[in-house]
């Protein structure tokens, strides 16, 4: 097995070692600025006092509002002067969240995220195409150095513009994209308007991330290209993207322990679950100097895969993000993820590239709409086929999240969509 770096390898003897002396460094930086300090010193948590990994339980979590409260430079843990880099968050409600590199930071972050892609066979000599936002989002620049790291050409091409996207991987042959999951079916959706069959599209590699999708979701986009879609996890309070990531077995993501301790715990008590069952994760960085964070509550939800991974590798498993705890929405007294939702209407052939869940209230109480667009050549087949592909949806649904919703079948391309993120759920029982 060809490996970016030894640690890839390590036991996990090696990998506790590792974690219990780096938190302890970790917990000792982290006490350079004052909002640490205050709530390490309640705890009676010193770096001295950590003796196994099971003392990490006693650090209080880190919220993302105590994030905000520290905004814009309050958990710097060095001088300024010695700052090069800030990403913020992507949240669009109060202050944002500012995180803040030294040049250590950076090239740490950039070293993992060129082993991400090495281990799903990323060489020097490919093309890579960033497809992703720049700015301060984290994950067009994370990648982008973990590319140029592993010595690729790398195209900056950014997010959206698809006329252009498609020129710049015809003319250079782009062989690897980092692309969201939900703009890899828009692209292929624009290649078959321009009379193009996606298959013969160069790609051979996608790293998708940084939106929640269901394996019937890959599958798709892996099909309509014919490549491989390797699944991502990063958060821009960890840096951003290369905190896990799928090896070729593409059964589930490794969290690169010599970098993080991750937890899962149940969202509404913070006490750890079994391994194997879902509750939210829960992350430390070991690495950063600028802004150690310690137990930051992510509220993506997930699992710790149990056993060993057939690749070789130590380091964990986790689950895709299945949604996050504040995704969640109640119809009738059940609660249901969106996830779930996708994951039905994927697998029938019928459907297109797009969907859009609606909650309402007809004054009666809370109800729910899924829009689905159909492909094409369905639509146009008679009504009587129409509405029992319509009933069929529905009642696999019913299965699943044990209310019926109403589902609508609408014509390709009808619903509304962007470039960037993929909105899922439009929320208007509370607007007049």
């Amino acid at each position: 097995m060809e490996v970016f770096d030894a640690a890839e390898l390590w036991s996990r003897e090696q990998l506790e070692q590792t974690q219990l002396t780096r938190l302890r460094s970790t917990v000792a930086q982290a006490r350079k600025c004052a909002f640490y300090r205050e709530r390490l010193d309640a705890a009676g948590i010193s770096s001295g006092s950590l003796h196994s990994l099971d003392d990490l339980r006693r650090i209080p979590f880190t919220t993302k509002q105590d994030l905000r409260s520290q905004y814009p430079t309050g958990l710097l843990c060095v001088p300024r002067s010695q700052i090069i880099r800030m990403h913020c968050s992507s949240g669009t409600t109060g202050s944002p969240v500012a995180i803040c590199h030294t040049q250590n930071d950076i090239n740490a972050w950039g070293d993992l995220m060129a082993r991400c892609m090495y281990m799903v066979g990323v060489r020097r000599d490919d093309v890579f195409q960033n497809m992703s936002g720049y700015g301060l989002f984290t994950g067009g620049l994370g990648i982008h150095y973990g590319a140029e790291r592993l010595g690729c050409m790398t195209i900056p091409a950014g997010a959206g513009n698809s006329r252009r996207q498609i020129k710049l991987a015809r003319d250079f042959g782009t062989t690897v994209a980092h692309i969201l999951p939900s703009y890899a079916l828009i692209l292929g959706e624009h290649l078959r308007q321009r009379g193009e069959d996606p298959r013969t599209f160069p790609l051979r590699i996608a790293l998708v991330g940084a939106e929640p999708y269901t394996e019937e979701f890959r599958r798709r986009i892996e099909g309509l290209f014919e490549m491989k879609a390797y699944n991502s996890y990063g958060l821009s309070e960890m840096n951003g993207p290369g905190v896990a990531f799928e090896c070729l077995a593409q059964d589930g993501m490794h969290i690169w322990e010599d970098a993080y301790i991750a937890e899962i715990v149940d969202p509404e008590s913070g006490q750890p679950v079994p391994e194997g069952e879902v509750g939210e994760l829960v992350m430390t960085c070991l690495c950063r100097q600028g802004m150690p964070i310690l137990r930051y509550r992510t509220r993506d939800l997930t699992r710790f895969l149990p056993g060993t991974c057939a690749c070789g590798r130590q380091h964990r498993r986790m689950d895709r993000i299945l949604g996050r705890a504040d995704d969640m929405f109640i119809i009738k007294g059940v609660n249901i993820y969106p996830m779930q939702i996708e994951q039905v209407i994927m697998t029938f052939g019928e459907v297109g590239q797009n969907y859009l869940i609606l909650l309402e209230n007809d004054g009666i109480g809370d109800v729910m709409r899924v829009q689905i667009e159909i492909r094409d050549e369905i639509f146009v087949e008679d009504m009587r086929a129409l509405q029992n592909l319509q009933k069929a949806i529905a009642q696999r649904l019913r299965d699943e999240i044990l209310i019926t919703p109403r589902v609508e079948l609408v014509q390709s391309n009808s619903l509304e969509r962007g470039e960037g993120k993929a909105v899922r759920v439009r929320d208007m029982r509370n607007k007049k």
